[in-house]
Formats: structure tokens, sequence, C-alpha cells
């Protein structure tokens, strides 16, 4: 079984959430698939069993002993990443077109190293996760390469928690695909209910069963309630609604999961959520 928490937008509480589900759940896989702001080894602590570093692009290498400077390359580029018979690789996308028209063969494309993937061994199971270079491309098929580590640790039958992206970007569509179950994130603002229906989309192209969880449900009710029956009509489970609760800036300031704090009304709220959770996806 993989379960996957996302949202449609960064900010909704997502990773108070997939951090606390990891907490709670010891012997499942975790994988951090948020590539582009991994956090979750943060709150979870752990030691670094493996590091490997992760090819993620390619960029266009003139080599100057072979270069007759006739500019064919240049003109051909429609990234304007040649000039003087010189790459940039900031503006080199590695779409080959310059190793193409080049006459004399001297161009060609190098593996260029965008981040790394990691996997920890924390004190609630193995985490998967990868650290990407700020900028650099390719995030889908790193949060890919994160989900086929993890798979290294686990079996079929285990339970696999993936911390995804917010959005509706490659990593989040890398993040869903397979999974049997996704935990979708909203909080009760205009824009939240926007953003939870693109990302809901979404998960029904991939055919993933979701299910709902309202975050500060009581900061906008009137907005709480459009949700429910939005996705009342839809045949959606809301399976949580978590208050607005300070207790969560204070375990975010003390890295730890917002379960551990017994006075949390929220943290209470996603245990209970957790347990409803566990027996719909057995």
């Amino acid at each position: 079984m993989q379960l996957v928490i996302i949202s449609g937008k960064g900010g909704t509480g997502k990773t108070t959430i997939a951090a606390s589900f990891a907490y709670l759940s010891q012997d499942s896989i975790k994988c951090d698939c948020d590539v582009d702001a991994s956090n979750l080894h943060i709150v979870l602590g752990g030691e670094d069993i493996e590091r490997e570093p992760y090819i993620g692009a390619k960029a266009a290498s003139i080599m100057p002993d072979k270069c007759i400077q006739c500019g064919a390359c240049e003109r051909m580029c429609r990234y304007d990443a040649i000039h003087d018979f010189k790459i940039n690789p900031l503006k080199c996308e590695g779409c080959a077109a310059c190793t193409v028209v080049c006459p004399a063969n001297a161009i060609e494309l190098k593996d260029e190293v965008t981040g790394d993937t990691l996997v920890t061994q924390t004190t609630r199971g193995i985490l998967s996760r990868a650290h990407m270079i700020p900028g650099a491309e390719g995030s889908g098929k790193l949060v890919t390469d994160v989900r086929k580590k993890a798979k290294k640790y686990g079996t079929d039958e285990d339970l696999y928690l993936l911390d995804g992206t917010p959005g509706v970007g490659c990593a989040v569509m890398a993040s869903i695909t397979g999974c049997q179950g996704a935990l979708i994130v909203v909080e009760p603002t205009q824009s939240g209910l926007s953003d939870f229906k693109r990302v809901l989309s979404v998960v029904h192209h991939f055919k993933v069963h979701p299910y709902i969880c309202i975050n500060k449900y009581d900061i906008n009710e009137r907005i709480t309630k459009e949700i429910e029956a939005f996705c009342q009509e839809a045949s959606i489970e809301v399976i949580g609604k978590i208050p607005f609760d300070t207790w969560v800036d204070t375990s975010i300031n003390g890295l730890k999961p917002i379960v551990l704090y017994e006075e949390s009304a929220a943290g209470h709220a996603i245990r209970d959520m957790w347990h409803d959770l566990q027996h719909k996806i057995g």
C-alpha cells in the first residue's frame, strides 16, 4: 500500500501531518518526495546510510581543439546559450541541437549532477529522500528515484508513506502515480478551495483514491462547509478536520511532530485521523 500526502499549494500544513504520520507508523517505509524542500529528516532525525549523486540533466560542452568556429551552433541555439564559441551552462538546456549541426563533431553532452539521493535510518524506520540543487531541473525524475530507493528496503506488503510536493507539477505526478491512496490537505480559504480542486483532478486522472483533510477548519467555517458540500456531492470522504492550534508553531520550532504534544488539539485530531486511515487502507 502506498499513501501519498499532498496539497494544492504550499503552506497548508501538509508536512505537519506527514511528519506526524511518519512518527506514528514506525513500521512504514517513508519517502520524502518534496525534493525541492526535503525536511522530514529534520523532524525524524537519524543517520544517513546511503548517499549517491543524482544525474538530473546534461549540458553541452565545446571541445576547443576540434571547433572550426563556423558559428552553426550559435545560430541554432534557441536558448541563446552560445556566444564566441563558448557555452553558458546556466542557459544550456541540454537539448543537443548544437551537436547535430556541428560539422566538426566538436560538441559533446556531459552528465550534470543536480543533487543527491539519500537513505536515512531513523528511529521510526527507513526514510528515502533527496537533496536537489536549488534551481536544478528534473524534480519529477528525482522523485521516481527516491521511490525506487525506498522499494529496496521494503516489500509489496509494506506500507509506504510519501510526503508529496505541493501543487500540480511533474514532481506531484511522479509522487501520485502508482499510489493506492492520496490524502489531500486543504485549508478553508477561497484560493485553497480552488487549488484543492486542481490537485483533486490530478488524483482522479491517476485513478488514486482520495481522502480529504481540512486543516485549520475553524478559521473559516463557511468555506469549510463549502468544501464538505463539494466533497459530499463528489462522493469523496472528508476523513479529518484539524483545528487551528498555536501548539503547531511550538512543535515546528522544537523540530518535533505535533502528535508528541499532549496539550495539542491538532495533535489529537491528527492521531484520530491516522487511526481512521489505518482501518481504511488496511
